[in-house]
């Protein structure tokens, strides 16, 4: 649902009001709530006359103009990402795609003596997790997110790095050493970039995730003002108990460019010089274009945000992993891959980008 309708449903305001008032038609007012989609003639003082009628139903001039600009802001950023979208086809046929899940056929499970897939599966001890110099340094700062001795991460790694086990080595870390630490986590199940395709994620949401936290039995209040300021106030009280807060937000690709902007106001929710809250995105690649530094939009968010990568691994660190993998079952790497079967792998998942001269790797 779009900022402006979410806004008008939450006032009990109904469009076939606004369009009785100002003398248009039903449908146009719908156009201007979903898509800021105004009248060529005379939009700047339509625009104002609906202004006018919210503020007489005790909204603020400033809820009004966020709620518009939202709205024509993720317009103008579809029709942009269509262009994008159409410029960019070619290149897209010439990328290299992540392999299908492939899986071990019976014949080679008896030929190798073995009874499941050990190179495949969660984790389910700490001691299982994979360590290497880049894999340690992510995790880590993760930590130091967790513990509010740093305020903004960016994790991003492609599918299937590692993004979403560290993520649970981090709530598993915290238990194990009993941190006083407590993880806001919102429901990102059918989040997407735009309210097309699914859900976006709004800082409304945020709060409430926030509340439902710290204060499961507290009912949210109405208005955003208030909602904000009782978040702000158990976040207080949470800390003053010495607590620190942690918002973990998976699939944050497929966060929009204003909720990215309203995660600074979050940051700067203080009790004197203390902060209350860290943040930690975890997303893919498209996260990371999202918070180019040549973006406008989010350079609010660009300063404050530090961008942690989980990067492919090297020939070396895949040999590193495969033993692992065979250690915890008890078996040698050599038992099932010489040197030239990890050359062959290497080669596969490598590919030179056309252009620039460099390399990229699925490892």
């Amino acid at each position: 649902m779009c900022a402006f309708k979410q806004l008008l449903e939450e006032q009990s305001i109904k469009q076939s009001w606004i369009a009785k008032k100002v003398n248009l038609s039903p449908a146009t007012i719908n156009k201007i709530v979903k898509y800021g989609d105004y009248p060529k003639k005379n939009a700047g003082v339509l625009k104002q006359q609906i202004i006018d009628l919210l503020v007489s139903k005790g909204l603020t001039e400033t809820e009004i103009l966020t709620a518009m600009d939202a709205v024509q802001l993720n317009s103008d950023r579809d029709q942009t990402l269509e262009i994008e979208r159409t410029a960019a086809q070619p290149q897209q046929e010439e990328q290299l795609m992540l392999l299908r899940k492939q899986r071990i056929t019976l014949a080679a499970l008896k030929q190798f003596k073995l009874f499941k897939n050990i190179f495949v599966g969660d984790i389910t001890d700490a001691k299982e997790l994979f360590q290497s110099p880049d894999i340690n340094y992510v995790r880590e700062s993760m930590w130091q997110a967790a513990k509010g001795n740093t305020s903004f991460i960016a994790v991003v790694g492609q599918s299937g790095s590692g993004k979403t086990t560290l993520r649970e080595e981090l709530h598993d870390r915290i238990q194990r050493e009993r941190a006083d630490v407590i993880v806001i986590e919102p429901y990102v199940i059918a989040t997407e970039a735009d309210d097309v395709k699914g859900k976006t994620l709004k800082s409304s949401h945020i709060a409430e995730s926030i509340l439902r936290s710290l204060a499961p039995s507290t009912h949210a209040k109405r208005s955003p003002e208030a909602r904000f300021q009782q978040v702000h106030s158990l976040l207080k009280e949470s800390s003053r108990a010495g607590f620190h807060h942690v918002l973990i937000i998976e699939e944050a690709h497929s966060l929009p460019i204003p909720t990215l902007k309203h995660l600074k106001r979050f940051l700067e929710l203080k009790n004197g010089f203390k902060p209350l809250l860290s943040i930690i995105l975890i997303g893919q690649d498209e996260l990371k274009i999202k918070l180019a530094e040549n973006n406008p939009e989010v350079r609010e968010v660009v300063q404050r945000c530090e961008i942690v990568t989980l990067e492919p691994f090297t020939q070396a660190t895949l040999v590193d992993y495969l033993q692992h993998r065979c250690n915890s079952a008890d078996r040698k790497l050599s038992e099932f891959i010489d040197e030239s079967g990890i050359d062959a792998i290497s080669t596969k998942l490598t590919r030179n980008v056309r252009g620039n001269n460099t390399s990229e790797s699925l490892l």
